[in-house]
């Protein structure tokens, strides 16, 4: 039943809310999305994403927004921290190593997108969670 009620409001996806499922719904954004989900530790950039929606870099930018509710950055940017969060709770690898598992060269600029997107350093975060 569920898969049902989700195929349905696919199908109707003007109705939906901008947000991650009306983005997947969207048959223009949506392969630059799936790109996204598919390779977070992938160096994106605004004109491989909108290749791959075979748009253009301002329409797709404009477009996916209305979609997803976000910029297209600004999504990648959310998407990655949360297998990051995730690997900070669990895992005991670096910092540096989680930062490239999700695309940063730097740990530097990887612990500052983090700080921005969660509102607390990575280890910080890791602390956090392990007490």
């Amino acid at each position: 039943m569920f898969v049902q009620v989700l195929r349905v409001c696919l199908v109707e996806s003007e109705g939906l809310p901008p947000g991650r499922l009306r983005a997947l719904a969207d048959e223009r954004p949506a392969p630059a999305q799936r790109l996204m989900h598919g390779d977070q530790g992938h160096t994106w950039r605004l004109e491989d994403l909108a290749r791959a929606a075979a748009m253009s870099r301002t329409a797709f930018a404009v477009r996916f927004k209305e979609a997803a509710g976000v910029p297209p950055v600004t999504y990648l940017l959310n998407w990655r921290m949360s297998p990051a969060a995730r690997a900070l709770r669990q895992d005991t690898v670096s910092v540096a190593a989680v930062a490239r598992s999700v695309g940063y060269t730097s740990e530097s600029a990887f612990s500052s997108a983090f700080k921005r997107a969660l509102g607390v350093a990575p280890r910080r975060y890791r602390e956090a969670a392990r007490s």
